[in-house]
């Protein structure tokens, strides 16, 4: 075989191989968008009301006063054991 033949194989086997991987991803993604959809939870394709999601707003910025507290002493602790040894 020259070149040239064993060229245009190669580009054909390429293209079948991009083509077959392009199909099987399409495929994938549908039936993936498709299932998402059919496992939904009811709740979750209702539309909340506008009260709900303000609430649901204000809340989720707060941060309890024990977390503030737990997350500052872990700081501080990871400080004072990394950092006094470069001293």
């Amino acid at each position: 075989m020259d070149i040239t033949a064993l060229l245009a194989q190669a580009a054909s086997l390429m293209l079948t191989g991009m083509v077959g991987v392009f199909v099987f991803l399409s495929i994938l993604i549908v039936a993936v968008k498709g299932l998402s959809k059919f496992a939904a939870p009811k709740d979750a394709q209702t539309q909340p009301s506008s009260r709900a999601t303000k609430s649901q707003a204000s809340d989720a910025g707060k941060i309890p006063g024990e977390h503030l507290a737990a997350i500052s002493a872990a700081i501080s602790q990871y400080r004072n054991q990394h950092f006094q040894s470069e001293k």
